[in-house]
């Protein structure tokens, strides 16, 4: 398996701990969830169980009658004898608690419930059900190990993680799977014998980010721009239609939540609640915060207090890169050249897209960006900064700061060129502005060093001592 090192060992070292165990594991959708636990405890599982889609491929939604009969053939699939089908929750998992009692030998007994919140129909009482079982049976059998996943995060954080009523407190572990790193991307590449450069690899994270799922439709023999057309522009597209299902397959509400990423993804540096409020039309209340809630749990949006502001100014923005790639390029054309990236690769759209892109990937790997710049050990913040101008004044945006104990701010300026990068007069003197409009907004004792975070590197000419660190490819690939 490619990379998830933490998440294997903290599984196998619970599965031999002797005590009762209740694992949470949770993350965006096609992040490899299921795939942990399938490779991580395989021929170890006693009885596993999914959930029905909410809604199936003719838009039907699946109630709590279909996915009770569901969850009673599951069952029986795994040895237990035929009877009725329960009619609630409390009686399919007496049933569960049944059926392992009739086959427990005393060895460790694995059970895994994948898409759990998929199970919590309205009404349904799956919660007060999935209580009584742990409560009142499961966490006295120290051979008990029960795993449940959801790609809804906000449901798994709201009714598992932090409930407050039967759950509380009663998880003994919990995971969240995020998506691969550039390295790790490499490693799995390699493992595929697909024969990519570092540079059409930030390119692939770029499209998809680093979501497994999406990474193994990549085919070997084929360029990454042949890739992009088979999953996205063909007449067969894999991925043509994953921005409807993802939502579909995990917000009850995937039509608000598309309108919030869709605006989200028409200004870089995103956009304050208020803002969204006003431009989606919708209404200023506690639901609204929760769908926002919802996005930043689930990884699709983040939260950041720009520089020098405080909370009531903080933003959200956008930062799956699948979604930023298919609302850019795919969403909303009725013909669809089948090789257009191959036929538009120098285009000035898709070079524009890889300036900002390229800043996403930077911002995903900030971990090592301090690394290169030996700074792990110093406890730093870090954010945007933008400065609207007016008539007189000229106005800057700031892509990253990173914001130092010591008392220094690294300016990170991030250009994603084929080639090393050359600082001309021009670029030097908005260097100057920039650093001198961030100065006015500094204490006396802080000092600002410009960094280049780039492809390959850096030309030296009477401009380019501008930069006091130069930041390339190879070190976003670091572990």
């Amino acid at each position: 398996m490619i990379g998830r090192k933490k998440e294997i060992q903290e599984l196998n070292e619970r599965y031999d701990s002797g005590n009762a165990e209740f694992i949470a594991i949770y993350g965006r959708r096609r992040v490899g969830k299921t795939y942990l636990i399938d490779e991580t405890l395989k021929d170890r599982i006693t009885f596993r169980h999914a959930g029905l889609s909410p809604i199936d491929e003719k838009n039907h939604k699946n109630s709590l009658k279909e996915q009770l009969k569901y969850f009673y053939l599951s069952l029986q699939l795994h040895g237990m004898k035929k009877t009725k089908c329960p009619t609630s929750w409390l009686e399919a998992f007496f049933m569960l608690d049944s059926h392992l009692k009739s086959i427990d030998n005393g060895t460790r007994q694995v059970v895994f419930l994948d898409e759990l919140p998929w199970m919590d129909t309205p009404r349904s009482g799956f919660i007060t059900a999935l209580e009584a079982f742990w409560n009142g049976w499961a966490c006295h059998r120290n051979n008990m190990m029960l795993i449940v996943c959801g790609s809804a995060t906000s449901w798994m954080t709201d009714k598992l993680i932090n409930n407050h009523g039967g759950l509380y407190g009663r998880l003994t572990c919990q995971i969240k799977l995020s998506p691969f790193t550039l390295s790790e991307c490499e490693e799995f590449f390699h493992d595929k014998g697909i024969l990519f450069s570092r540079y059409d690899i930030v390119q692939s994270y770029m499209t998809v980010g680093g979501i497994p799922y999406y990474l193994g439709y990549m085919k070997k023999g084929l360029s990454f721009a042949q890739n992009i057309d088979q999953l996205f522009f063909a007449e067969d597209a894999k991925l043509h239609d994953e921005f409807d299902r993802l939502f579909a397959s995990v917000f009850p509400s995937p039509e608000q939540m598309k309108s919030i990423v869709q605006l989200l993804g028409t200004r870089h540096w995103g956009f304050t609640r208020q803002e969204i409020l006003q431009r989606t039309g919708m209404e200023d209340c506690g639901a609204s915060t929760k769908l926002l809630s919802a996005l930043v749990a689930s990884d699709f949006i983040e939260s950041y207090i720009p520089f020098g502001n405080g909370k009531r100014k903080t933003h959200y923005k956008l930062i799956d890169p699948f979604c930023l790639f298919y609302m850019k390029f795919v969403q909303g054309r009725t013909e669809i050249d089948p090789e257009f990236w191959i036929h538009n690769i120098t285009s000035p759209s898709i070079n524009s897209w890889r300036g900002f892109a390229f800043e996403e990937v930077c911002f995903n790997h900030i971990h090592q960006i301090k690394k290169a710049l030996n700074i792990l050990g110093v406890s730093s913040t870090q954010s945007s900064w933008t400065v609207k101008g007016d008539d007189e004044t000229e106005g800057t945006q700031i892509d990253l700061l990173i914001k130092r104990k010591d008392n220094i701010v690294n300016l990170c300026e991030m250009k994603f060129y084929n080639e090393n990068f050359t600082v001309n007069k021009a670029y030097y003197m908005k260097l100057v502005h920039r650093q001198n409009t961030l100065a006015k907004q500094l204490p006396k004792k802080s000092v600002i060093h410009n960094v280049l975070v780039t492809t390959e590197g850096l030309n030296y000419n009477e401009y380019s001592n501008a930069f006091q660190n130069v930041v390339v490819l190879d070190d976003l690939f670091e572990s």
